[in-house]
């Protein structure tokens, strides 16, 4: 079965002629991008974003893939962060980040003469709450993976049979993803959970999520405080607990800004930014056209 849906994929991007991956450096945008060079070769292109967003040993890991199995690759800067819808950080901030990117895409993939852009969303998110997909789909974006009914179990089982790194990569999302809906984002705060989260990857923790939570000024403080809510995964709770460990991490996250450090005790689960939106409300939210983007530059 997952052999059919591999050939399926083959089968779409070599249909494609050309194409352009956006690309990330994740489990599924590697597989992705790999996949599309061994079928389309030189017509094929890997473009990532470099992006406050982005940690920078995630940029750092997804250029060293690209050389490893020479994909062609091209480096881009978005302007997202000069978008103040971008910024509020409503609870369709996908949104306007992948409409930034694919509207740094489409031109790139016409001047290379590259017939379609793809990127990675899978069968898996199927029924999630994904205001990027909305982005894409303006954009006539083509999702090969989703197409072809790979699963993330799929594309992890088939990226170690083909031998790729990325097979037991850890799930990864923009750092952006770890602060609520309605507090805004900005470089300080992507700072301070970029540290903490490769901090707690270096003490050997694999699902690591670090949640930034502002909170509200009293009337003793000239500055707002910063909480962190770590999430680790279930099977990992008692290695940060024991021994220690809890009080180093606690003293290292101070160390980064955050006042006040906490451990969410339903662990890492994927998801959970949107476990404060009612059912209802997100999927009234995905099915709205979402807002008109800010005029481009010329």
């Amino acid at each position: 079965m997952v052999s059919e849906k591999y050939e399926r994929l083959c089968g779409l991007l070599r249909s494609y002629g050309s194409c352009l991956v956006a690309y990330s450096g994740g489990v599924d945008s590697f597989f992705l991008a790999y996949v599309a060079h061994a079928m389309l070769g030189e017509k094929s292109l890997a473009v990532i974003a470099d992006t406050p967003s982005l940690p920078r040993r995630e940029l750092d890991q997804a250029l060293a893939l690209a050389r490893q199995y020479q994909l062609p690759l091209r480096v881009i800067q978005t302007r997202e962060f000069q978008n103040p819808n971008y910024l509020a950080n409503p609870n369709n901030r996908c949104f306007f980040c992948k409409h930034d990117l694919f509207t740094e895409l489409v031109p790139l993939a016409r001047a290379e003469g590259l017939a379609c852009i793809a990127y990675g969303e899978n069968a898996s998110d199927l029924g999630d709450y994904r205001p990027g997909a909305q982005a894409a789909a303006q954009f006539q974006a083509r999702a090969p993976l989703k197409e072809a009914g790979l699963t993330k179990a799929d594309i992890r089982a088939l990226s170690a049979r083909l031998g790729l790194p990325t097979a037991d990569k850890p799930q990864m999302a923009c750092l952006s993803s770890r602060i609520p809906y309605g507090e805004a984002v900005t470089p300080e705060k992507l700072r301070m959970i970029e540290q903490a989260e490769d901090f707690l990857r270096d003490l050997g923790f694999y699902d690591v999520r670090v949640r930034h939570h502002e909170l509200r000024k009293s009337a003793l403080l000239a500055t707002s405080l910063h909480l962190a809510r770590i999430e680790v995964g279930a099977g990992e709770m008692p290695k940060l607990l024991e021994n220690g460990g809890s009080a180093k991490v606690a003293a290292a996250l101070k160390k980064f800004g955050y006042a006040h450090v906490t451990l969410d005790l339903q662990g890492y689960r994927r998801g959970s930014a949107n476990e404060v939106l009612p059912l209802a409300d997100a999927a009234d939210a995905a099915s709205r056209p979402p807002p008109a983007p800010r005029p481009q530059a010329a």
